[in-house]
């Protein structure tokens, strides 16, 4: 194998595909370069993910007690994330000022998913005069996105609305786009994840990805040419890492393929079918945790949001055994049969980020992991679903930010303490400095 480092930017090419790879050894741990764009080791970059849920959480399974280590026996809604207990904190106190009503009435739903990564107050209209502001991810995009083939990536479930009243006069904009990349230009997320797989590895024309599809062509025999000329430079455990990689992007494509050919549900008449997004749920989910491992593992970005629904939602759970719209027993006045169906929704949701912790320990980068060099955002703009309270927020941080975070603590902050600052944190871990975020007052304490 030759001495030299093997630019970090390397990418494979054949016909419609310019696929990124892995960290590997031959790269080093570099993400900056010398005089005549010569590679040169530096730390394994940090990532920033921000997944978000709907309509709040049932306190009681969510609290944690104490501040200080998490306890051996984790709430009801963190129990499925026992097995990484060491890998994520709980952060309790964080209030989202500018998802409160502020004189504009009701709305909370709306201003909640619309203020998370802002902190902005979003200006009550159900029109086309819509303002929020910059969000935290937009801001991460903006400062390192040419270092990544792509600044930002927005997925989710459910689509984002572009149009229409949703939530007590404010536009459904607002109540489902998280990522803003100005007052006024929402980020849309996609939610199919055929789409999002070309948009990873498919640079070319509509007319080349057509052509391939007809073909049945995989990604990988597009760049097969590419590979072959490529594995020669590489020593043993390089071919072995590129070839679980190649693997994993393989099992993906069958899936997805799989997921947009059966099981399809009814719809009326003439309506187009979406292809390439699952019946199930569970798979959505899954495919676009995986789609997010791949877009951080190869580089491709550093920035990324899943919503794993729009706030307010309405969507069923019957494989689950709720049957009930999830905003509707959201306002549950306290009884406790819809607080136990809430929590269960709670539940289902935190056994998907369990898995997505699982995905990015899986992938060894350097002397760690991908979570090692990450940090990983879960949580909602509202608190409890019934009071539509914007303080104590449910958030969650996992992964160590590239040794600047220490997990496995319950964080306590004094009451009001804005979610900005979590934001604001993040960001300087990026080496994004000297930015105001809302009602940010600063960095948070004691999360190193």
């Amino acid at each position: 194998m030759k001495s030299d480092l093997l630019h970090r930017r390397t990418v494979l090419k054949g016909l419609g595909t310019v696929m990124a790879l892995p960290w590997l050894e031959a790269m080093g741990l570099q993400t900056g370069w010398a005089a005549g764009n010569t590679p040169v080791k530096q730390a394994a970059p940090n990532r920033m993910a921000i997944l978000y849920v709907p309509n709040g959480v049932n306190m009681d399974g969510w609290r944690v007690g104490n501040e200080g280590s998490l306890p051996s026996k984790l709430p009801a809604i963190l129990a499925p994330l026992a097995a990484h207990k060491s890998d994520f904190s709980v952060l309790t106190g964080l209030t989202a000022d500018k998802a409160r009503a502020n004189g504009d009435g009701g709305g909370d739903h709306a201003r909640a998913m619309a203020a998370f990564l802002t902190g902005a107050q979003p200006r009550k209209t159900d029109g086309a005069n819509i303002r929020a502001g910059v969000s935290a991810d937009q801001l991460a995009a903006a400062r390192i996105g040419e270092r990544t083939r792509l600044a930002s990536l927005e997925i989710g479930t459910e689509a984002s609305k572009l149009a229409g009243g949703c939530d007590s006069g404010y536009s459904c904009i607002y109540q489902s786009n998280i990522s803003w990349r100005s007052s006024t230009q929402p980020m849309p997320k996609e939610v199919n994840p055929k789409l999002i797989f070309e948009r990873l590895f498919g640079a070319g024309t509509d007319v080349e990805r057509q052509r391939r599809d007809a073909q049945r062509k995989s990604v990988l025999d597009a760049v097969r040419e590419d590979f072959r000329e490529l594995n020669v430079r590489l020593g043993a455990d390089d071919q072995r890492k590129l070839d679980e990689y190649f693997t994993a992007v393989r099992e993906m494509e069958l899936r997805i393929q799989k997921s947009g050919t059966s099981g399809q549900p009814k719809v009326p008449a003439g309506a187009p079918i979406p292809k390439g997004i699952p019946e199930s749920y569970a798979e959505h989910l899954r495919l676009l945790a995986d789609l997010m491992v791949l877009a951080f593992q190869t580089d491709t970005t550093r920035v990324a949001t899943f919503v794993l629904a729009n706030e307010g939602s309405n969507r069923s759970y019957p494989f689950i055994g709720v049957r009930d719209g999830h905003h509707s027993i959201s306002h549950h006045g306290d009884d406790p049969v819809k607080l136990s169906k809430i929590q269960d929704i709670n539940v289902f949701h935190a056994t998907h980020l369990a898995y997505l912790l699982e995905r990015l320990k899986s992938v060894k980068e350097g002397d760690g992991n991908l979570l090692d060099h990450s940090m990983i955002v879960y949580g909602s703009g509202n608190g409890d679903g019934d009071r539509h309270n914007h303080d104590d927020l449910p958030i969650l941080l996992a992964g160590k930010g590239c040794g600047t975070i220490r997990p496995g603590r319950h964080i306590v902050y004094p009451k009001e303490t804005p979610l900005n600052n979590l934001w604001v944190s993040m960001l300087n871990r990026m080496d994004i400095r000297d930015v105001q975020l809302g009602d940010s007052t600063g960095e948070l304490k004691k999360l190193s």
